[in-house]
């Protein structure tokens, strides 16, 4: 017989949800019944992408209104900003989907993804490494759930020239911020039905900076003593991780910035690569999931992107609505036509089939 716990984590897995009591969804239907969410389709092959997303979710009748909307940079005072009808848009709608953007180089704007995340506050990303069925790589039964701080460590942007030579460049920990997306960790981790949380850190070295990260994890923990807390060393997690992934299914990982961002690639490297994961930022009243990625410049037009990643952000995106039985059906729709042969899948994932014709295999499916 299984005991209260066991039950409600197996009820859990079932209702998936990136929604928590620290990020919740708030947004209203409109006069329709539907949900107005903004897209921001991005730069290269998002366009494409974000016209497969659109025609699949038609075909689904998922109940969503899309809100194009342009994130063009604007120097404003120095610093990079977004059109402010867009931060009102989504700032109203509380949700968004974003394609790949290129940041201009040789422009003065800083990445616009980074501007996205400060402009919204969203201070936890979370990226979701699953295997898929029917697509071998050398790692069989990854499992991953990785949330990763997102708004300070060595991104803050704090650096300066000491003297000509010599830069240095300031790693911002706090310790709102940190329990911050501690306890979203923990609240994941309760949601989706795991009983670990492995805080990854290197406070051996970075005594203070990771020491506070480390110790704000350790008390928020205590808030939850039904999930057990487990700490690893960052070059730890590396090795042990692209030696034998599968004892992480235990596990919600959270680390700081940086960590986060290099251990987020890795695990998608287990699975295939950025084109077959899904990703969401989340913000205490606003989130945005997206694709992560690049806007691959050299096949924009060609007709044979792939919009897995895109697709599978989404899915992450209705669950975070609320949306799960919409949610549930087009993800197996994706991932029965990844699983269904290489005449069915774009060539990056070593197929031969157009963005046209993955959609239409998809569609098929639903």
């Amino acid at each position: 017989m299984l005991a209260r716990g066991q039950i409600a984590r197996a009820a859990a897995v079932a209702r998936r949800s990136y929604a928590t009591k620290v990020a919740s969804f708030t947004g209203q239907k409109n006069d329709k019944g539907h949900y107005t969410v903004p897209i921001i389709e991005g730069d290269g092959i998002g366009p494409e992408i974000s016209e497969a997303v659109k025609e699949i979710y038609r075909a689904a009748k998922v109940p969503i209104d899309w809100l194009p909307v342009d994130v063009t940079p604007r120097l404003i005072n120095g610093k990079t900003s977004i059109p402010s009808e867009t931060i009102e848009a989504i700032n109203k709608h509380k949700i968004a989907l974003k394609g790949p953007l290129a940041t201009p180089v040789g422009k003065g704007h800083v990445s616009l993804n980074l501007t996205l995340r400060r402009t919204f506050n969203l201070f936890a990303n979370v990226r979701p490494c699953k295997s898929i069925k029917g697509y071998k790589t050398p790692y069989d039964n990854v499992d991953t759930v990785l949330i990763r701080e997102n708004t300070e460590g060595e991104y803050s942007g704090i650096e300066h020239t000491v003297v000509p030579g010599v830069v240095q460049s300031i790693k911002l920990i706090t310790r709102g911020a940190s329990e911050r997306v501690c306890r979203y960790a923990f609240e994941h981790a309760r949601n989706t039905g795991k009983s670990k949380v492995l805080v990854v850190h290197k406070a051996t070295v970075m005594k203070l900076g990771d020491g506070l990260f480390l110790e704000a994890a350790l008390a928020v923990a205590k808030d939850y003593p039904d999930i057990s807390v487990h700490t690893e060393l960052i070059d730890n997690t590396c090795l042990k991780m692209v030696t034998d992934p599968s004892p992480y299914q235990e596990y919600v990982m959270v680390m700081p910035n940086l960590y986060g961002d290099i251990m987020s690639d890795l695990c998608s490297g287990l699975i295939g690569g950025l084109g077959l994961t899904p990703s969401g930022n989340m913000g205490v009243e606003t989130s945005i999931f997206e694709a992560v990625h690049g806007s691959a410049p050299d096949i924009a037009g060609k007709g044979v992107a792939n919009p897995t990643a895109l697709l599978l952000s989404s899915v992450m995106m209705l669950q975070h609505m609320g949306l799960s039985s919409h949610a549930d059906k087009i993800e197996n729709a994706v991932l029965t036509t990844l699983a269904s042969g290489p005449e069915n899948i774009t060539r990056d994932l070593r197929g031969s089939a157009s963005t046209k014709h993955f959609t239409e295999q998809v569609i098929s499916r639903l």
